[in-house]
């Protein structure tokens, strides 16, 4: 694994994280912006490295507009109100006495942080993805057992919010927790419609849709549109 930089059109310097796969045929991008903004590039085991920044500069106009949409970061702190699940909580660190929350939010529902208060950011994390979790699970009960999971993944990922494997695992990125719930159950049942069809036929939009209800189409609007503005914290 070797390390480099690549410039926008704006001048801002992204790191690049090269990483060399025995199997890979083609150089593939994934662009991150969370938790750093970087660009990690896999490809086979003797590509050069001018060829692999050759194609990094034919995807100029591409980087640049999913580095731009990138939200600026937000840093978190004790008695800071965030929305999860569609709901307001104030934030409150208790390792060391609990915090007050801002002025105007002592009627906001309190979410508590443990631990100590360097770690505050990432127990915060922590404890949104334990509620995704089980956010999922009881959106789950709502289908037919043959369409549940065998196993939920929970991650972080910038180019899909969720995927299904063909073992029947589906993977959700744990950003949908600040997304209207609608969204977030849009993307679930989208999942869960690979349980059975593959691919995105005109059985899989209609399996999806049974299973969402009405209104599944404002939700992908939604997500296209705002999608990015779930990347701005952590």
């Amino acid at each position: 694994m070797t390390s480099d930089s690549f410039t926008l059109s704006s001048g801002e310097e992204i790191p690049i994280i090269f990483t060399a796969k025995a199997g890979a045929r083609n150089i593939t991008l994934r662009p991150k912006v969370s938790p750093a903004r970087e660009l990690h590039i896999s490809l086979p085991r003797w590509t050069s490295h001018s060829r692999a920044m050759k194609f990094v500069l034919e995807k100029q106009r591409w980087l640049d507009r999913i580095f731009e949409r990138a939200p600026e970061k937000v840093k978190i702190k004790p008695g800071d109100t965030i929305t999860v699940f569609g709901q307001d909580y104030c934030l409150l660190q208790t390792c060391r006495g609990a915090i007050s929350c801002a002025p105007g939010a002592e009627d906001i529902r309190p979410l508590q942080i443990t631990g100590q208060p360097e770690f505050f950011e990432r127990r915060a994390r922590d404890k949104i993805k334990a509620m995704f979790l089980v956010e999922v699970k009881n959106i789950l009960k709502e289908v037919p057992r043959e369409l549940r999971p065998s196993k939920i993944a929970v991650r972080d990922t910038t180019s899909r919010w969720g995927s299904c494997s063909s073992t029947g695992t589906i993977s959700l990125s744990y950003r949908l927790a600040f997304a209207p719930p609608a969204v977030m159950r849009y993307v679930i049942m989208h999942e869960l419609a690979h349980r059975k069809h593959m691919d995105h036929s005109p059985q899989f939009w209609q399996l999806a849709r049974e299973l969402y209800g009405p209104g599944m189409e404002r939700t992908k609007t939604w997500l296209s549109k705002n999608g990015q503005t779930l990347h701005r914290y952590f």
